[in-house]
């Protein structure tokens, strides 16, 4: 199995990055091949353009974008890893999709809209630095669920096998957050 790890957070020795590298892992003491594509230590450009929004309906991309497509295209297996920031993901991670799943690799709009990526498995792990309950109460989760699992990839036509919040891990204890990377491992052991 071959895994594709997109990682978004700035800080080196976060928490997200903990999960990273506790995924990675288990992936490969599974078996699993795995790539990371760490887009701030890439210095991943976000900016979806005009002019590469409309190569994008004729198949041109920019060589970053064709780069990381012929990673995706190639994982069986992807992963996302970043944190929960003002109910979405880092502006980073967004752009990555913007530009990454565009249109003609991973969707098309032949007989209403198509996924293009069929047979891939997503999973996610999502960071908050809010507890679960004030995010239920906001609304925050179900709306993260519909823009993430069913909107971005539901529309590729992936299949989102996991997604696994983190609640709260700056305000925990370092028991607290070893209990949650005890379960991220048991996760991705599940995903191998």
């Amino acid at each position: 199995m071959k895994a594709l790890i997109v990682y978004a957070h700035p800080k080196e020795g976060s928490f997200c990055e903990a999960v990273r590298l506790a995924v990675e892992e288990e992936l490969r003491r599974r078996g699993a091949s795995c790539e990371v594509e760490d887009l701030y230590a890439q210095g991943f450009d976000p900016l979806l353009t005009a002019e590469e929004q409309a190569g994008a309906f004729n198949g041109v991309f920019p060589e970053d974008v064709r780069r990381a497509q012929a990673r995706v295209a190639e994982a069986d297996l992807l992963v996302l890893v970043h944190p929960l920031w003002w109910s979405s993901v880092p502006a980073i991670l967004k752009g990555w999709i913007d530009r990454v799943l565009a249109y003609g690799f991973a969707y098309d709009f032949g007989d209403g809209m198509r996924g293009l990526l069929k047979g891939k498995r997503v999973a996610l792990f999502t960071s908050t630095g809010a507890s679960e309950e004030v995010l239920r109460q906001g609304g925050t989760l179900d709306a993260l669920k519909v823009f993430l699992d069913e909107g971005v990839f539901g529309s590729c036509g992936m299949e989102v096998v996991l997604h696994r919040y983190l609640f709260g891990p700056c305000g925990a204890s370092d028991e607290e957050r070893r209990v949650m990377l005890e379960t991220v491992r048991r996760d991705a052991q599940t995903l191998a």
